[in-house]
């Protein structure tokens, strides 16, 4: 259990950091924001259309007698806007990182520099880098919703449904949450997504305990676009940790690493 407590001290620790590195707070607030004005938009659209769309997808309720049609339909329309809504925090990390790529990378690589020590580099040219995480993030994203399909059909269980699952949920978010944000530091240690999971499998309260609370956190759309910053900095003194646990980063690749060509390069840019 100390591993939860450790794995949000991490994201403590990110928070600190950027806050006292201002100039790079504000470098990293700017791919969130983007990112935040298009989910906004897509939530409140689903807010609005998801009874339509339960209504169209039970058509068998249409002669139930009240109350019935109104619970079933009540219902599956907060278990449609919850499904959303947990694709959102996954997916908002993925497109923020995709989107802010350049940005976090920098971040990142100051964050490794400032904790001493050599800057792990892979020398790819940013297209490269960007597919690599593009194609990481997808194979993510069929993961998690695997998982949001069977919770969702698990959450039509009595009592069940309302307590144990919603639960479970937030620890699936927050362990890919975690992984999403690890892997703008794991990528240039030259990590693969294969690595990069079964070295955070082995420390599975670790990562929720970072996780976890940043899933909560990332509820609240503006709360999540201001500490995405410290938690991408927080991320990597983590994967830091967890690649090497005396915290003495190398150029070189960790244990279990992929070819050097699956790992994106650090960017040039400056905050």
């Amino acid at each position: 259990m100390s591993d939860l407590g450790a794995g949000f001290g991490y994201l403590m620790k990110g928070q600190r950091w950027v806050a006292q590195h201002g100039r790079w707070f504000g470098f990293g607030l700017l791919p969130g924001l983007v990112t935040l004005v298009v989910y906004a938009g897509a939530l409140i659209g689903l807010g609005y259309g998801a009874d339509d769309f339960v209504g169209w997808a039970t058509p068998f309720a249409d002669d139930w007698s009240s109350p019935w049609q109104g619970i079933l339909r009540t219902g599956l329309t907060a278990l449609v806007f919850v499904f959303g809504l947990f694709l959102a925090v996954i997916t908002f990390t993925a497109v923020t990182l995709l989107v802010g790529q350049p940005f976090y990378e920098s971040l990142s690589e100051e964050v490794d520099r400032s904790e001493g020590g050599d800057v792990p580099e892979s020398g790819l040219p940013l297209w490269r880098e960007l597919w690599i995480s593009a194609r990481d993030s997808v194979r993510i994203l069929l993961r998690v919703a695997l998982y949001g399909i069977i919770l969702f059909a698990c959450g039509f269980i009595p009592v069940i449904g309302q307590t144990v699952v919603p639960a479970i949920g937030f620890c699936v978010s927050g362990y890919f949450l975690a992984e999403e944000l690890t892997a703008v530091a794991l990528q240039r240690r030259g990590m693969s997504l294969k690595d990069r999971l079964v070295l955070l499998r082995g420390r599975r309260m670790l990562v929720l305990g970072f996780g976890v609370p940043l899933t909560l956190a990332f509820l609240v759309p503006v709360v999540a676009v201001f500490l995405m910053p410290g938690a991408v900095a927080g991320a990597t003194l983590l994967a830091r940790d967890l690649v090497d646990p005396d915290a003495v980063p190398g150029p070189g690749p960790g244990p279990g690493t992929a070819d050097s060509g699956d790992a994106p390069a650090p960017r040039a840019w400056s905050a």
